[in-house]
Parts: C-alpha cells; structure tokens; sequence
C-alpha cells in the first residue's frame, strides 16, 4: 500500500513538473499541452465633460475600458468630478494543445479564457468576477471549427495599446462561433448570426436569422508586411407575432502593417451597410425598423491608423487616431431616438519593457461622440497598466 501511495505521489509530481517548466509545455504521448496567458493591472483616472442622464457619474462597462457609445453627452453645465478605477479584469489564462497524427497532419486545440465583461463580482470586499470565454476552437487540415475571432477581423492589425480595444470606434471587433476553411492567403468562414436592430428608440436583440453570417477574406505577407481585403454579407432581422421584416447587410475591410525597421503602421477602413455589430463595439446598431414595419439598414465609415515608435530595446510607444461616422436616415429619427452621429479618439502612450514579457506602460486617450442633434461629450483617461506575460 505505501509503495502505491509512493508511486502516485511521483507520479503527480512529475506531472506538475512538466506543466510548470520554464517552458509552459508537457508532451503526453504523441500531443504537447501549452499553458499561456498574462497577468495585467489597470490604473486609470477618467474625466468627462458631462454627466449621465441621471445627473450621476457614468457608471458601467465603460470604466473598465473605453467603449465608444458609453461617452455621455450633454450641454456640459453638469461636468462631473473624475473617476478613479483599478482593476484586473483583462488577465487571462489559454491552454492549447497539438497532436501529431500518423498521416502526418496535426490537430489543433485552443480554449482562452478571462475575466473582463463577465457578470457578478463587487468592488466593495472580493472583486470575484466569473471567467468567460473567449475562444475554444479545434483546427484540422486548413478547417478551424468553434469560437475564434471573425475572419471578417484582421486581430494582426491591431496596435498595441494599454486600453483592451484600442480603436475601439474604428476596428472589427467580433469573436464567435463559425467554421472556417484557409488555404494559403484565402479564408472563407460561416459565422453566428446576430442582428441589433433599434425599435421605438431601443436596441433589440434578435437571433432568427435563417442564414449564417458569410464572409471572405485574402490576406498578402511580404517582408515589408501584410495587407487584408475582406467581405460581409448577413442578414438582419426582426421577427415576432406581429412583425416579420428581414435586410440584407454587407461590409468590407482594408486593413494591414506596414514594416519600417523595428518601428510599425497599422491601418484598417471599413464601409458597411448594416455592419452594426462588427463595428465600434456595436456603437451603431444594423438597421431600424421602420413605420411600414421594414428594416432600414445603416450605413456606417470608420477605421484607424496607428504608428509604434521603438526608442530603444526597452522602451516604444504607439499613437493612434480612431473614428468611426454614422449615416443615419433623419426621416427616421423620430422613430429612433436620438443615435450616434459619429465618435472619435485618439491616444499616445509609452511602454517600458525591462524584461522582455514584463511591460509596464502609460496612455492617455482622448475621446468624442456626437450625437444626430448636434449635441456632443468628450472622455479624457489617463492609464497606467502592468503587465506580464506567460
């Protein structure tokens, strides 16, 4: 019995062993487990030109990080005090695994989890937020099969940032379920529908679409960078007892990097008619229904440009410009309320890596939204974040 006992004890220690290893790697037979993630705190001090329509502070997801439709506007006469929030939310945690087959393919694994928009949790004793996920997808000889970021998303054009987003207004910014086939530089992919369509001035949800969302993307690399070219098509919908009304939508997506040295240009621009969701998370909605119980799809223009500077091996920093405008049909406005005209940011920040996962950085991000009356609020954050990566 105690040689049992023995046994299982070196047993569970080796195991441990090799998941903790400098290397975050264990193999187990013909397939190697990887372990990886970062760990990241943020400081942020925000001041806003307006007040809630309570009269309050604004108190929501965008404190966490910046989400373009939470700007208040107003007239400005009730500008609140700052804020100051600090949290770990954005840490994560992913494990992925490779199996080598004897056809010599392999399969592939990813489940990614975090901490950052997910319900419970409070800030008054634990801060106890529930993980979420974010990706859990199987590839298998150019086939990937689960919840990944859209292929209509070019996550590589991305620029690195303190704030989650970063151009938040002017990025595709979609993870979902989909079945996605890619050989070479072309991917096509069948994603999850959903539309948001405004009815009497509210958003509403709704996922009765009899159509997966379809998209397509070409993606050229070279040494002196990468360019993507993708497309959209979706249907909109809204459907109950008394309704029954359905739009088509499409989009498409210029994006890349352009190498200059050690330094970098990031870019995306995006046009749409019904891009709702997959735009400015979701700031505009895919269209509104109209008194003849019709959906109006919205026409909506964004995109961003970044450059990152690198000052030496430890230091670089990134300015952004964002923006996203929104053309909303005025003979409706009296059946929407009074939407988002357009929203813009811009951000500079300076990164500090004294080990090469260890950063530690500094942004601030300026930030606008208009709505269609002409009335208008802004966002100044200052962000101070550390972050380690495993």
């Amino acid at each position: 019995m105690k040689n049992i006992k023995l046994v299982k004890s070196l047993t569970a220690m080796a195991v441990l062993s090799a998941i903790s290893a400098t290397t975050y790697a264990a193999n187990l037979e013909n397939t190697e487990v990887k372990y990886g993630g970062y760990v990241k705190l943020d400081s942020m001090w925000t001041d806003y030109s307006d007040a809630s329509s309570d009269g309050s502070v604004y108190d929501g997801l965008g404190r966490d990080f910046y989400v373009p439709s939470t700007t208040p506007v107003g007239d400005g006469t009730n500008s609140p005090d700052a804020v100051f929030d600090m949290h770990a939310r954005q840490s994560r945690f992913n494990l992925a695994t490779l199996t080598k087959l004897d056809s010599g393919k392999t399969i592939k694994t990813k489940i990614e989890l975090d901490f950052i928009v997910s319900p419970g949790g409070n800030e008054r004793v634990s801060n106890s937020y529930a993980p979420r996920i974010r990706q859990a997808f199987v590839t298998y000889d150019g086939w990937l099969f689960g919840q990944a970021w859209s292929n209509f998303q070019n996550v590589s054009a991305l620029p690195e940032t303190l704030d989650f987003v970063g151009p938040a207004e002017g990025t595709i910014f979609v993870r979902q379920p989909q079945i996605r086939y890619t050989t070479g530089g072309l991917s096509f992919s069948v994603e999850n529908p959903e539309s948001t369509v405004t009815v009497n001035g509210s958003r509403v949800e709704t996922d009765d679409a009899s159509l997966p969302d379809f998209n397509v993307k070409y993606t050229h690399k070279a040494d002196w960078g990468h360019v993507a070219v993708a497309g959209l098509v979706r249907q909109l919908t809204y459907k109950t007892q008394d309704y029954d009304a359905d739009e088509s939508a499409y989009g498409i997506s210029v994006s890349g990097r352009l190498n200059m040295g050690k330094n970098n240009f990031k870019f995306m621009l995006n046009q749409g008619s019904g891009l709702g969701r997959y735009v400015g998370l979701n700031i505009a909605h895919g269209g509104v229904l109209t008194d003849d119980n019709n959906i109006d799809s919205i026409d909506s223009t964004s995109g961003f440009a970044a450059y990152q500077h690198h000052w030496s091996d430890q230091f670089r920093s990134t300015v952004m410009y964002s923006f996203i405008d929104i053309d909303n049909d005025p003979n409706l406005l009296n059946l929407t309320g009074n939407p988002t005209k357009s929203s813009m940011s811009y951000s500079a920040n300076l990164l500090y890596s004294p080990e090469k996962k260890l950063t530690f950085g500094v942004e601030l991000k300026h930030a606008q939204r208009e709505v269609e009356n002409g009335v208008d609020g802004d966002m100044n954050r200052l962000q101070f974040s550390a972050k380690y990566a495993f």
